[in-house]
């Protein structure tokens, strides 16, 4: 008897890894999430199919976007919303903005203020003195919130702000701030703070759903200034922590209609935690003090489209002098791979910034797997040495740059929800231009010859690690 159970457990798990072959092959999103999730399943029966039903789900369902869904609450707010940015409205110089705008299902505004916040100091500082100044409202999200030095920092100042009658929205993902410990959630709440936890499985319908994140920061205060960038809320983010010491990182201040689009994105999430529409203001508010187009674009797994990795190939396809890009964690997919050579082999000069130190092992050994291939075809590839490099900048030409949540990586192209800011304009890149020259002087730049000289079991080990970046 016990033979005949264990036979009917092996052929049953062998009839369920082929099942599950076939939804990786006809559902997964990219070719190499199909083999790597059949290699798996096919050697793996055993283990690969339970991780498969639990972290292989290809999209993420369930999920209300105002600009997609139809006839949905969601959808008729957003209707009298538009209408009131329709005169703030800035007219596209080319198409490779148009392209973003498509992607992002969001207009390019005018009449705002980008001002760049360079590491914790500077962010902190800002969006502090902005939580202090609020009177109607504050919508707050962060993937990583620690109860530490800082973590407490803001929740002192939300607290205060629903004491003097703020209405406080408090969201925070579920997998990155799991460390987050139930009393610091209980004094919000015990203030007024309307607390919730954006948790990718929900309910019997969803509950598959656990290999997606919502990695977006974003704080909006009154609807008229808003805060996105790299910056989670943590002792570590100030340079305080002994394992990653200095924290290089770039967040993003905002004014004017385009903190609608901030707003926007983090009122799609809330729906989603909690299937409430709350109530907030949709009437644009231009800055005073400058005049910079900037379209907001969220991503996520909820998509139609690839939004970041398109986006990502448009700005590298539209540089025609210099793309500098800067990422704490480097495994592009093979279409942004394929438009970063093309465009240094067109004489574009591509630098792509990376950290010296290890986040992430498994990731950070995958690059190797393609460094090479990269610099061959003129890519340079410069590793940041003081501390750890967080920020997600993009730099094209001298005429655009983008500042946000998106690293280049498969979890930030197809498994996270995430949010850019994309700014075109000669001034803002101008600024982040000087920003990353900086930078620079505090890299090393790689060499194939340093990629040669790696022992073989690396390259294997680094060669393994990439075939499982599609599900990393």
């Amino acid at each position: 008897m016990t033979f005949s159970l264990l036979g009917l457990g092996i052929a049953l798990s062998y009839v369920l890894g082929l099942i599950s072959m076939v939804m990786a092959l006809m559902s997964s999103r990219t070719s190499q999430g199909a083999v790597a999730w059949i290699i798996s399943l096919l050697t793996f029966p055993y283990v690969a199919v339970p991780a498969y039903w639990l972290f292989g789900r290809p999209r993420f369902y369930g999920y209300v976007s105002a600009r997609g869904a139809r006839d949905s609450v969601l959808r008729q707010v957003l209707s009298r919303y538009r209408g009131n940015v329709m005169p703030h409205l800035a007219k596209p110089d080319n198409a490779d903005i148009r392209a973003v705008e498509q992607l992002a299902m969001m207009p390019l505004t005018r009449g705002n203020r980008a001002d760049l916040l360079i590491d914790g100091k500077a962010t902190f500082d800002s969006l502090f003195a902005g939580l202090d100044a609020a009177r109607e409202y504050i919508l707050v999200q962060f993937f990583i919130i620690r109860d530490d030095t800082l973590g407490r920092q803001l929740h002192q100042r939300l607290i205060s702000a629903a004491e003097r009658g703020v209405r406080v929205y408090f969201l925070y993902d579920g997998i990155g701030s799991h460390a987050l410990n139930e009393k610091y959630l209980r004094e919000l709440t015990a203030a007024g703070v309307a607390v919730s936890a954006f948790r990718s499985s929900r309910g019997l319908r969803h509950r598959f759903q656990l290999n997606f994140r919502n990695h977006r920061k974003i704080t909006v205060v009154d609807g008229c200034r808003g805060w996105i960038g790299g910056l989670n809320v943590g002792n570590e983010y100030l340079g305080q922590s002994r394992r990653h010491g200095a924290w290089r990182d770039t967040h993003l201040a905002l004014e004017g209609p385009s903190v609608l689009g901030l707003q926007e994105a983090f009122w799609e999430d809330w729906h989603w935690a909690t299937e409430d529409v709350i109530t907030l203001d949709w009437q644009p508010v231009p800055a005073t003090t400058a005049d910079q187009p900037v379209v907001i674009v969220p991503s996520g797994p909820a998509d139609d489209q690839d939004t970041a990795s398109l986006v990502v190939q448009n700005l590298i396809h539209s540089a025609d002098e210099r793309l500098w890009l800067t990422s704490p964690y480097f495994v592009p997919d093979q279409g942004v791979q394929d438009a970063l050579r093309l465009a240094a082999m067109r004489g574009v000069d591509v630098r792509v910034m990376i950290p010296e130190r290890p986040d992430h092992l498994l990731v950070f050994l995958s690059a190797f797997a393609f460094l090479a291939d990269m610099i061959r075809a003129g890519v340079k590839i410069y590793r940041y040495l003081p501390g750890f490099l967080h920020q997600k900048v993009i730099l094209i030409d001298h005429s655009a740059a983008s500042v946000g949540t998106v690293n280049l990586d498969n979890r930030s192209f197809r498994l996270n929800f995430e949010i850019t800011a994309f700014i075109p304009g000669v001034e803002f890149a101008t600024q982040v231009g000087r920003m990353l020259e900086e930078d620079f002087t505090r890299c090393r730049t790689v060499t194939l010859e340093e990629l040669r000289r790696q022992p073989l079991w690396k390259k294997v080990i680094s060669r393994a690690a990439y075939l499982t970046s599609p599900i990393q």
